[in-house]
């Protein structure tokens, strides 16, 4: 059943911040060796670096990590309010399926559902006629999605996941697909939910997440897709993201059984957050800059407006650009904006804060104003050079008129 916001939100947090438990303190957990993967790959969720790598390039069956693309086509391509029509697809007995009949008509956003929780294949039919009008036109929709992405290693025969040769991908390109579809607010809120109500179509039906890490609550988990089949073997592109900011995605395949593909990645996940950790990088106690105050010889510090603390990978630094005046006029209050500072994570600006004086400018005096202005100086000799000849004027006109009495 669809929860309440306030619930889903509670319940992230307390899941983050027993995610952030099992992994502390930061760094300490052993690198795991994730040895019954085929393949295997953790990076940051935010920009993709790559935290821990095994064959992430090598070419494999996904199973139903397939239905990733297929998400991704749906949620660019169509309106969640679109309504599509059961397809004449035959699922085999032990497919996994939410019995769509033909022309059945079911809302877009309930076969997503079902597309992503219940993995069912007669949904992503459905989806996959709906947005390019036949299963042959969205697969080759699929491939030029992938090339427009750069998925390299990645190539699509169906929009399910049956095994088929012409149907793979890697760890590397399923991490990179698997980050952008979190970036998609409805694709996150989906992936993350144990179960839904699809409330359209001829009848109710209730979809349980595939996913057994979301499925069972484990600490900090938010999606995203299992898979299975014969050839893929057991397939999970997890994420998990933690209180103190850090994100990460998974991705294991090729693994023996659903109980080795539950363990490797929850140590993935566990390990990879541990990689992170909040620190103070600006304080506004703390000045960054001085700035000359014009025709008066003091200076005035320059301090972030805010505090600001950011998550960090082990080994990280972010740097400092400022950008402030080398001098200031005054009269100017206290916590006035002068400038900024750009916090840089990489080669990317990550937050940019403004830079306030920490206390009040004085304005020059007009003596201070008169001194350093080479035209009021000029005046004021001028003005003085008047005056003094018109006093020299008025002494000569005196002396002679005491003269003549």
């Amino acid at each position: 059943m669809r929860s309440g916001p306030t619930l889903r939100l509670l319940c992230a947090a307390m899941a983050a911040l027993a995610l952030v438990a099992h992994a502390s303190p930061a760094g300490a957990q052993e690198r795991p060796a994730l040895d019954g993967a085929a393949s295997a790959i953790v990076v940051d969720a935010r920009d993709g670096t790559v935290l821990l790598a095994k064959n992430p390039r090598a070419r494999r069956s996904i199973a139903s990590a397939t239905k990733l693309m297929t998400a991704l086509l749906t949620l660019e391509r169509s309106r969640s309010s679109r309504v599509f029509a059961g397809t004449d697809y035959q699922a085999g007995p032990a497919e996994s399926k939410i019995n769509l009949r033909r022309g059945e008509r079911m809302r877009v956003g309930d076969l997503l559902e079902a597309l992503l929780l219940e993995s069912a294949n007669d949904a992503a039919v459905a989806l996959a006629q709906g947005v390019s009008g036949s299963r042959e036109a969205f697969v080759s929709d699929m491939n030029a999605r992938a090339r427009q992405l750069g998925l390299r290693g990645t190539s699509y025969a169906n929009p399910i996941g049956l095994d088929d040769p012409g149907n793979y991908s890697t760890a590397a390109d399923l991490a990179a697909l698997a980050r952008r579809l979190l970036r998609n607010r409805r694709f996150s809120s989906i992936v993350r939910r144990p179960s839904a109500e699809l409330r359209s179509g001829s009848r109710p039906r209730i979809v349980r997440n595939r996913n057994e890490l979301v499925r069972e609550g484990v600490p900090g988990v938010t999606g995203v897709k299992t898979g299975h089949t014969g050839t893929a073997g057991y397939v999970l592109v997890g994420s998990a993201q933690a209180a103190n900011g850090a994100r990460v995605v998974s991705v294991v395949l090729g693994e023996a059984s659903e109980a080795a593909r539950r363990a490797e990645s929850i140590a993935a996940l566990r390990w990879g957050v541990a990689q992170y950790r909040r620190e103070p990088v600006l304080s506004a106690e703390s000045p960054v800059a001085r700035a000359g105050v014009e025709l008066r010889s003091e200076r005035v510090a320059l301090a972030p407006a805010r505090d600001l603390n950011l998550t960090l990978r082990r080994g990280q630094r972010a740097r400092k650009r400022v950008r402030a005046p080398r001098e200031v006029e005054g009269p100017l209050p206290a916590g006035r904006r002068v400038g900024t500072v750009d916090v840089i994570k990489g080669d990317r600006v990550v937050r940019r804060v403004a830079l306030v004086t920490t206390s009040a400018v004085q304005a020059a005096s007009l003596p201070q104003r008169i001194l350093h202005s080479p035209a009021a100086l000029l005046t004021l000799v001028a003005l003085l050079a008047i005056l003094l000849g018109v006093l020299t004027l008025v002494w000569r006109r005196t002396r002679v008129g005491g003269g003549a009495g």
